[in-house]
Parts: C-alpha cells; sequence; structure tokens
C-alpha cells in the first residue's frame, strides 16, 4: 500500500513540478520501490553522516539528502528524469508534504 501512495505522490511532484518527468504510473511504482531501497541504505550512511548538519538546520537539511537520493535514482532509471537539484529538492519537499496527507487518509 505504501509503495502505491508513494508512486501517487511522485505522479502529483512531477505533475506540479516542470523540472520532473515520470513516463506513467508503471515507473513511478518502480521509482518508489528503489527510492525505498536507496533510502534503507545510501540513505542511512548519508543522514548519519549528514547529523551535525541536520541538528543546525532543525531537520530541514534532510530535503537536501532526499533530494540527491531522487537525484540518484533519476540518473539509473530510465522514464524518471529531474532536471537539476533544485527541482529534485522540491520534489523531496512536495513527497513529504503529500505523503503526510496520504498516509494521514489512507493509514
Amino acid at each position: 500500500m505504501k509503495f502505491i501512495l508513494n508512486a501517487l505522490a511522485l505522479m502529483a511532484g512531477a505533475h506540479f513540478l516542470n523540472g520532473v518527468r515520470i513516463d506513467d504510473f508503471v515507473r513511478a511504482m518502480l521509482v518508489a520501490i528503489v527510492l525505498a531501497v536507496l533510502n534503507a541504505t545510501l540513505g542511512g550512511v548519508l543522514d548519519f553522516i549528514t547529523t551535525p548538519l541536520r541538528y543546525l538546520t532543525l531537520g530541514l537539511f534532510s530535503f537536501v539528502v532526499d533530494g540527491a537520493l531522487l537525484l540518484i535514482a533519476a540518473y539509473f532509471l530510465k522514464g524518471f528524469h529531474i532536471d537539476n537539484f533544485k527541482s529534485a529538492f522540491f520534489l523531496a519537499i512536495l513527497l513529504a508534504i503529500f505523503n503526510t496527507v496520504l498516509y494521514g487518509i489512507f493509514l
């Protein structure tokens, strides 16, 4: 269920941001799965390394880490394209908002 909600959030983010493109919902599901794997592996390491910065920015630096993970996913997946880091950063913020709302409604 969470992968479907994440894929919906990705599709909505791609709809609202000009620098983000996802071909279809199946591709969005694949991106959601790859992001889950990246967050479980590389995301944990990056969060540990950037802990002082996250404390100094009251957690806002987490969006930078999430944006970097989105760029990594876009680099390896066809059908998912992010133009620049600015688009990835704003997509990370939109994903956090959409996931908070969708999880509150459905889970």
